[in-house]
Formats: C-alpha cells, sequence, structure tokens
C-alpha cells in the first residue's frame, strides 16, 4: 500500500507497520541480530508485540522505528527510523534517537546506511529536531560505521550503562 510509505530512497521504501509483519520482526531475530539488542542479563522492558508497540510510538509522535523494505520485491529487510530515548540512567530521556536493525541476509548491502541518512534528514526536516542520538556497544563495530557514514560524531560526555 502505496499510503503507508513515510520515506522513500532510491532501493528503499521505510513505512509504516503491518500486522503480517509481526511474523518477520520475529525470524529476524537471530542470536546475531540479537547480540547487540538484548541479552539474557537485560530486564524485558518491552511488553506487547513488536508491531503494538511500534504503531502506538507511531501515533504518539508521528515517527517510529519503521519497516524497511525492498522496493525491486518487497522484501522485509528490518527496521529504521526514529524514536525518543526511553532508557534509564540518562539524561537524554525524551530526545531524537535513530536506530536500525536488518535481517542477516541484508547486511553489507548498504541498506542500513540509506535507510538511516533518510531517517535521519527526517528528524531534522520533518521534525525539527534539535539534535539525534543513536546508541551502541563499543564492540559494534558495524553500526559504529553507519554513525560515521550518517555523519554522527561519538560525544563521549554522553555515554551511559544500560
Amino acid at each position: 500500500m502505496a499510503d503507508d510509505i513515510v520515506l522513500s530512497t532510491p532501493r528503499l521504501s521505510l513505512r509504516l507497520w503491518r500486522d503480517e509483519d509481526e511474523a518477520s520482526a520475529k525470524a529476524m531475530q537471530t542470536p546475531a541480530v540479537m547480540r547487540w539488542i538484548q541479552d539474557e542479563t537485560m530486564p524485558e522492558r518491552r511488553p506487547g508485540s513488536v508491531v503494538e508497540r511500534l504503531r502506538a510510538m507511531q501515533d504518539r509522535y508521528g515517527h517510529c522505528f519503521w519497516v524497511v523494505e525492498r522496493k525491486e520485491d518487497k522484501a522485509f529487510l528490518g527496521y529504521c527510523g526514529l524514536k525518543r530515548v526511553d532508557a534509564s540512567g540518562t539524561d537524554l530521556t525524551g530526545a531524537f534517537e535513530i536506530g536500525w536493525s536488518l535481517a542477516e541476509p541484508h547486511w553489507g548491502q548498504g541498506y542500513a546506511t540509506e535507510a538511516a541518512t533518510a531517517a535521519l534528514a527526517r528528524a531534522f526536516t520533518v521534525h525539527d529536531a534539535p539534535f539525534v542520538v543513536a546508541f551502541t556497544v563499543a564492540q559494534n563495530a558495524p553500526s559504529w560505521r553507519i554513525m560515521k557514514r550518517i555523519g554522527m560524531k561519538r560525544r563521549e560526555e554522553l555515554d551511559f550503562d544500560d
């Protein structure tokens, strides 16, 4: 459905979540994908389905981590977009946060950078974000590379443990 497309890039559509996306979102949660997102030491902070949570975020703020879909074949690649910081232990609560995660078969093809570039531009042009943050752990080199490619810089004074 063209009316659920939020952003468009040369190869990708970033769109709103559909009911049928729940299965694709769960299927992409392999150990390699989840390695930097959730581990057994982290408490479950997010009750409800992925689709429910992200739809609620979209309704509340006008943005969320949208589905990343390849235009060529409508394949579900993962998600990318904007949310508000909700982590504890930081003064950044409420700030704009950009994030992404793609299913393993789609790594290394520039999709995350392409989607993140579009989402970051939207943060400033549509949502008037004063700044945008991204979070990852020091060991997550692929995410650090994407952050650098889209023009982000590390600010160590913003680091926190969560």
